[in-house]
């Protein structure tokens, strides 16, 4: 019964739990566990309704030491990945048009004979993939040397959250979805000619053909990848 408890129905029942009034501000909240077990809901549900809570500001996580009711205390930072866990994934693609089109503008101002050499070496660990698991790893590693490449701390840390979120459950299903829906021959060309354009702009230091390219491409993406 518990694993078929819906997201809002486990959200609606921990506002209830917390709402009581029994418990005070800053008080460490049950472990996983045993809070699944009195709201009435899976364990990976539970973590989705105190992701919201969090966000709201009701309560805060501290790692190793539990989820506490009440704000983050000033001194306690948010976790960068609070801010796309609850993320879809048209909303990470979203955020990453906003993102990886300037960087790979500025990859082509900056980027190295040696950082090319490994962008086109990446683009051909995606074309041998063997499976969506494979592309996704030679994909991510793709995207993430065009921002080391273009020398922007601030961009490369930007874009270690956003790709971070491609290990959460629902952005490997879907990808999975999209691997098989569209064949891996035709998807894995397809993505790997798109790669190739963004490696070509970036090494003739065209940064408007690199940002038109990276833009093509992450709509691309979004098209055959978000269908609900």
């Amino acid at each position: 019964m518990a694993k078929h408890t819906s997201s809002e129905e486990a959200l609606r029942r921990l506002r209830d739990h917390l709402g009581k009034g029994a418990l005070a501000s800053q008080f460490r909240l049950e472990s996983e566990r045993a809070l699944a077990e009195r709201i009435g809901c899976s364990r990976e549900t539970l973590r989705k309704a105190i992701r919201v809570l969090e966000l709201e500001g009701r309560v805060w996580r501290h790692v190793g030491q539990g989820t506490f009711l009440g704000p983050r205390p000033a001194h306690e930072p948010i976790p960068p990945m609070v801010l796309v866990e609850t993320a879809s994934p048209a909303d990470i693609i979203d955020a990453r048009l906003l993102l990886e089109p300037g960087i790979a503008a500025t990859a082509a101002q900056k980027a190295t004979h040696q950082d090319l050499t490994l962008l086109r070496e990446l683009v051909g660990r995606t074309m041998r993939a063997a499976d969506w698991q494979a592309y996704e790893v030679a994909d991510n590693a793709f995207h993430k040397a065009i921002a080391r490449s273009s020398g922007n701390p601030v961009a490369i840390a930007f874009l270690d959250i956003l790709s971070s979120v491609r290990s959460r459950v629902r952005w490997q299903r879907e990808h999975n979805l999209t691997f098989r829906r569209d064949r891996k021959k035709e998807y894995t060309e397809q993505q790997s000619r798109m790669h190739g354009a963004i490696i070509d702009a970036i090494e003739a230091r065209d940064p408007e053909g690199a940002r038109q390219a990276m833009n093509d491409h992450l709509c691309a993406i979004r098209k055959v990848m978000v269908v609900t």
